[in-house]
Order: structure tokens, then sequence, then C-alpha cells
């Protein structure tokens, strides 16, 4: 009997394939080659949709981010914006195994023009009253934060120890919005 042809590809199929492969064996164990077994193709199939793997993360990183902007609630202030900003962010990493490592170590997917790519990063707090070059700076600090914070939380042995001493929860809320109001 014939083995029946696997279905047609496309990078959004592949990367939602590469999320389900990072759930399972975390960033370390994301391949190519795995991630070609897992959709049940030769891994050089793969290379049709993406010219590596650094691209496919930064795909996936792009995801995250997505996620997390598409999630901030309305805000009347550049403040108040931020502060959601970093709370959905910090889900968005949270959201995938190693999400917050993966972001960290991807490179831009498409690197395309620097000045439409601040631009567009830039838009909700202008629109709430920020130059862009404060508003870049405003939101890679949020962005250090919670990615540190994240990977720090993350790291499980440490985690555990942790978890005796403090709440992560209530502590990230204290160092995100010390950090937002000296952004002021």
């Amino acid at each position: 009997m014939a083995r029946p042809a696997p279905a047609l590809l496309d990078r959004d199929r592949l990367i939602a394939a590469a999320f389900a492969q990072l759930e399972e064996d975390g960033l370390d164990g994301l391949s190519m080659r795995r991630l070609a077994t897992r959709v049940g193709v030769q891994a050089p199939a793969l290379y049709w949709h993406f010219s590596d793997k650094a691209e496919l993360l930064g795909l996936m990183a792009r995801e995250i981010y997505a996620a997390a902007y598409a999630a901030v609630p309305r805000a009347d202030d550049w403040q108040l914006w931020l502060g959601r900003f970093g709370r959905a962010l910090r889900h968005s990493f949270a959201a995938h195994r190693d999400g917050a490592r993966l972001c960290a170590a991807a490179s831009p997917p498409q690197p395309g023009e620097p000045a439409s790519h601040a631009a567009a990063i830039a838009a909700p707090l202008i629109a709430l009253g920020l130059d862009q070059k404060r508003a870049l700076a405003c939101q890679a600090v949020v962005i250090s934060f919670t990615l540190g914070w994240e990977s720090f939380e993350a790291n499980g042995p440490m985690r555990q120890f942790l978890r005796q001493m403090m709440d992560f929860d209530a502590t990230f809320e204290t160092g995100l919005d010390a950090l937002v109001r000296g952004l002021a």
C-alpha cells in the first residue's frame, strides 16, 4: 500500500509545527531535520520555505511579539500602554516553552529597511504623544526587562528555589511599574 502524501506545506503550517516541536523538545531540540520528520518530508523540502533555521526562528519570534502587540488593550497614555505591553509580552513569552530564549536569540526574519520597522514598532507610542526615538527607547527598555525576567523565571531549578522566597508575579509587577514610572 502506498504511503499517503503529506499535506501541502506552507509557511504558516510549518511555523505551527515548529512551535509544536518547540513545546515538546525545547529550543535546543528544535532542528530542521526534526521539523521535517514531524511534517512528513525530508529536510531539504523545508528550504523551499525558509532560507535556514535562523529565518524560521526569526519568524517564530515575530509571531511571539505580534501576539503581545495584539493583546495590548487600548490605553489613554503612553505609560499605561507600556505597562500593558510588558504584561502582554511576558504572557506571550510564557505561552511557549523557551519563548523568551527564542526571542533573545532570533535574527530579524526580514532584514529589510530598518526605518519602516522602527516606524511600525513605535506607532502605538507615537499615537500617545511620544516621538519615535523616545518610543523606541521606552519599548526597548520594557522588552529588555521582560525578556530578562521571563528568562530568569523560566530557569527550572532556580525558579523552584526562588519561589520559596518570592512571588514572581508580584515582583514582576513591582519591577515593571517602577521601570515605567522611571521612564517619565
